[in-house]
């Protein structure tokens, strides 16, 4: 059936326009966000398609050429899926930004990374550069990849602290595993970049290790004071 077939006031932007998001499933807000069918399906049968391919949780972990294939190829549907999960994680940093413009306990700095971090594929290595009252000046993204002592050199993660005249500086990486405990080489690597902090005059404040739920804390462990 054509969605223009369908009576008006079971139209998906009819609904939430006359009841609220809230009343409508996830394939018609989702049909909202696609725009429309194809000429074998009307948008809301293509959205329940998609959510049985793949649900809204692992709809945020495709790529774009996964969400291509998912949507029938169409890439125009997979943008607007793509656009959708990025506003929402932006949308969500900027709140637990605002919370706390300082950097003041571990959790802090959890918030501000976990929507962006928790369910990549990869490890994602950050130097979050601070200034004297501890709010975020930049943050740097230093390495993609297995963390290890042996390639990660501190001048990668201190040449922008020094750009920005960073007071000091918070590590940052995830563990695609989703498990936030702290493995040897990220003791190493911890041990290494604070070392390195404490000859060039940059505090390294914490090393936060971020899962899929929740953190770990080298400071809170007692790893660096």
């Amino acid at each position: 059936m054509n969605i223009r077939e369908m009576p008006w006031f079971e139209r998906p932007g009819a609904r939430l326009k006359a009841h609220g998001a809230e009343v409508c499933s996830d394939a018609e807000l989702l049909a909202i966000v696609l725009g429309r069918g194809n000429k074998d399906e009307n948008v809301v049968d293509c959205s329940r398609r998609v959510l049985k391919e793949a649900n809204l949780h692992r709809l945020a972990e495709l790529s774009l050429p996964e969400l291509t294939k998912v949507c029938g190829d169409d890439e125009v549907k997979a943008l607007r899926i793509t656009a959708m999960y990025e506003l929402f994680r932006r949308t969500n940093r900027l709140r637990s930004s605002g919370f706390s413009k300082k950097m003041t306990c571990a959790e802090d700095v959890y918030h501000y990374f976990v929507d962006n971090l928790a369910e990549k594929k990869k490890e994602y290595f950050y130097a979050l550069c601070l200034d004297t009252k501890n709010r975020v000046i930049q943050e740097s993204l230093v390495s993609v990849g297995i963390l290890d002592a042996s390639l990660i050199h501190p001048r990668e993660v201190f040449n922008p602290a020094i750009r920005c005249s960073a007071h000091a500086i918070i590590l940052v990486h995830n563990h695609p595993s989703g498990e936030a405990e702290a493995s040897v080489a990220d003791v190493e690597v911890t041990k290494m970049l604070f070392n390195a902090g404490d000859l060039i005059g940059i505090n390294v404040m914490d090393h936060i290790i971020i899962g899929m739920n929740g953190y770990c804390s080298m400071k809170e462990k007692g790893i660096i004071t």
